[in-house]
């Protein structure tokens, strides 16, 4: 079981979660509980009754008497209804491609548990305490992460919990890759048996997707502040202008997260912080135009700061939503038969937040070629060598790095390509209009790690370039570092070393790629 996790746990009771509260699940930090409110399981309780009334009535259900998808006009007969579930995850048990990570998989219970807690899918109580056991268990399904097209829902990576549930299948224990009947036999847990419905209902939704989606907001929103802290630090070794991020100039283009980036590296780059508008700003400075990816960072940065409003809008939806098929309404004694497995929110949020981040990526690309080029980086030596004079023949400082930079970000860029629209008709043409929202977002994270990648790098030449400066600078302002940046300089430092004589830099971005988050705490609380 996981350790340290906040004193505060996560009641479920059908309201609606908040999408950090997904990260903080996924990432071990908050313990989850089912609602012992009556009113709750009764009305999760009533679900289940009702199909139990349907059924001694020979009622028709999808997927409960009938078989699946365009199966659904083949009638199952009433003994072999207990059978139909289990036969719903074997044989959608096709997935491929890379595991999901844990983070991410944890991440996929919780949001498939938010949804059945909406109380109109038809399942258990007992069910939906078995998906909690895992999550307090750290016992997490091991699910393939390909083989969805994202309607109807991720049927095949999410077969993996469902049979998870039922004893079969992989699970991580503590980390480990293990048989699940083994886990459950060691904890004297009894395979779950799926009541009619709950195959269905665990399956024929969009968690996968909404899962990866929650993940790739909070990266993003985060790579969106070291970027901005980031070009702040290269806006000051390149000796550019700090004027082109005044508050004035922004007040008449007044998007808000565009302008929000500018106030940012205006403080960044401020000797005194605590001056939101500088009276000072000369009439003609000594720089009167920097190129396009320092002096037009805001209106980068910002379209992401500007998009994040309405992309959470769409993944906090899908998270809150009921999402499977059919939906049950007990109250009103209907079994409704729709879509919302239709993943297209999240498939546009993710086709959109790639190109987002790709940009920002293709930014600090920009930045990187100007730093370590001496017709533009105002004096710094080739390369950011830090070499001495009589070592710089031998040494090629940040020449490979940049080169890697610039692979990571075409990369990044290439896979900008939206899934949303190849969509293929599938499944004899009974899914002939699909999402590919799970591909949007394996893309996005694939953009993310990419893009994180480029800061990395970045980051690490920005430290060496102000390390550079402020030992060429002639005067002291030249080498007086504003205090913001000089705190997360020292913060860096205390990381990654600089870089004298040449040598492998892997591990250090490696490091760096991986405490990120670390770097990026408490940075910006505007």
């Amino acid at each position: 079981m996981l350790a340290d996790r906040h004193p505060t746990p996560l009641i479920l009771d059908g309201s609606a979660v908040a999408l950090e509260t997904v990260l903080d699940v996924a990432a071990g930090l908050t313990r989850v509980q089912l609602s012992d409110s009556s009113e709750f399981r009764e009305r999760i309780a009533a679900g289940p009754a009702f199909l139990d009334r349907l059924l001694e009535e020979d009622g028709v259900v999808y997927g409960v008497t009938t078989g699946y998808g365009d199966a659904c006009t083949r009638a199952v007969p009433m003994a072999q209804h207990a059978e139909l579930p289990r036969h719903l995850y074997t044989f959608h048990g096709c997935g491929l491609g890379e595991i999901l990570d844990i983070e991410s998989a944890r991440a996929v219970v919780l949001v498939r548990l938010v949804s059945l807690c909406r109380g109109v899918s038809g399942v258990s109580v007992e069910l939906l305490e078995r998906l909690v056991w895992l999550l307090e268990e750290d016992v997490i399904p091991v699910i393939p992460s390909e083989g969805s097209v994202g309607a109807s829902g991720d049927l095949t990576p999410l077969s993996y919990l469902a049979a998870v549930l039922c004893g079969e299948r992989e699970v991580f224990d503590g980390g480990q890759r293990r048989s699940t009947a083994e886990v459950f036999a060691e904890r004297g847990l009894t395979p779950y048996r799926l009541r009619p419905k709950e195959g269905l209902a665990l399956m024929n939704g969009t968690a996968v997707m909404t899962a990866l989606a929650c993940l790739a907001f909070g990266r993003a929103e985060r790579l969106s502040r070291l970027a901005t802290r980031i070009t702040a630090m290269t806006s000051w070794a390149l000796e550019g202008n700090p004027y082109h991020f005044d508050a004035d100039l922004f007040a008449a283009k007044p998007h808000i997260g565009q302008q929000r980036v500018a106030a940012r590296l205006h403080r960044d780059l401020a000797h005194d912080p605590g001056r939101v508008n500088d009276d000072e700003t000369p009439r003609n400075s000594s720089r009167l135009q920097d190129r396009y990816s320092t002096r037009c960072a805001p209106h980068v940065i910002g379209v992401l700061e500007d998009s994040l409003p309405w992309l959470r809008s769409f993944i906090e939806n899908e998270l809150n939503s009921a999402n499977d098929n059919p939906l049950i309404d007990p109250v009103a004694g209907k079994v409704m038969h729709g879509g919302h497995f239709y993943g297209g929110h999240i498939a546009f949020a993710m086709d959109s937040l790639k190109t987002l981040v790709a940009n920002i990526a293709d930014l600090l690309d920009r930045q990187f070629a100007l730093l370590v080029d001496t017709r533009y980086n105002h004096g710094l030596p080739a390369n950011l060598s830090g070499a001495t004079l009589e070592r710089a023949p031998l040494n090629h400082g940040y020449k490979a790095v940049q080169i890697g930079v610039s692979a990571w970000t075409a990369e990044a860029l290439k896979l900008t390509m939206p899934a949303s629209v190849f969509s293929r008709s599938t499944e004899c043409h009974n899914q002939d209009k699909v999402s590919m929202g799970t591909i949007a977002a394996r893309d996005a994270l694939r953009v993310l790690t990419l893009s994180e990648q480029v800061v990395a790098a970045l980051l690490h030449g920005a430290c060496q370039a102000v390390d550079l400066r402020q030992a060429t600078g002639s005067h002291v302002q030249d080498v007086l570092l504003p205090p913001t940046l000089g705190d997360f300089h020292r913060l860096c430092r205390e990381r990654i070393a600089f870089v004298e004589e040449d040598r492998a830099l892997e591990n250090d971005l490696r490091y760096l790629c991986v405490h990120l988050a670390d770097l990026a705490e408490g940075m910006y609380a505007d």
